[in-house]
């Protein structure tokens, strides 16, 4: 995706997988990027016209003491129910779209000549070819699953169920242009992002501003 000068290229991975490492990396190395997860917050705020619409269609009672959406209750209500995921898509997504477009458009009325749009369910939205080159960030199962739990200090159990839900890494891995392998330690992971953020300045002739 587009928006005059500006390329606007994909991020994704799965659960654990070290797609905020990358992001954070690809910051430091002077990429802007468009945070999905931070937009989908956005976009339900209090006051916004989302948090009414989830609010009509799922009830008040997903709203926290102080009127802001409780995203966990609102998880719990949605997860194992896709016709109730569908709907609050049907919510979310259009107005994260109008908000990343609107983002892209900032950056590239600033001057900014390349950008990058992480979405941990890119590939799962249909949205692979849209932000191309696509980068995703995987790591073997076993070891996914044992970061996953150090991190939110939950079950394997639980972890598991999450990983089913989500779009196998492999799946992901086999529609991306470049693969960033984070089974090693931060600095590895580091490294093989800024190797691939080369290769993606190189191929979209979007070379670092002086």
């Amino acid at each position: 995706m587009s928006e005059g000068r500006l390329v606007l290229f994909g991020l994704t991975g799965g659960l654990a997988s070290g797609k905020s490492t990358v992001a954070a990396r690809f910051r430091a190395q002077g990429v802007p990027v468009i945070d999905a997860d931070g937009l989908a917050r956005e976009v339900v705020e209090p006051g916004t016209a989302g948090l009414a619409a989830v609010v009509e269609a799922f009830g008040r009672e997903v709203l926290g003491p102080d009127g802001s959406l409780d995203r966990a209750v609102l998880a719990e209500r949605v997860f194992a129910d896709p016709a109730k995921r569908a709907r609050l898509n049907a919510i979310l997504h259009p107005r994260i779209g109008a908000l990343t477009a609107e983002r892209a458009q900032a950056l590239a009325v600033s001057g900014e000549r390349l950008a990058c749009y992480e979405a941990a369910l890119l590939v799962e939205n249909g949205l692979a070819d849209a932000f191309r080159p696509l980068v995703v960030v995987a790591l073997p199962e076993p070891l996914q699953v044992a970061r996953a739990m150090a991190r939110d200090g939950t079950t394997e159990e639980a972890v598991r169920k999450r990983i089913a839900a989500q779009l196998p890494l492999a799946d992901k891995v086999a529609v991306a242009d470049y693969v960033i392998d984070s089974s090693g330690d931060r600095a590895s992971t580091e490294r093989r992002a800024d190797d691939v953020l080369a290769a993606v300045r190189a191929r979209t002739s979007a070379l670092p501003r002086s």
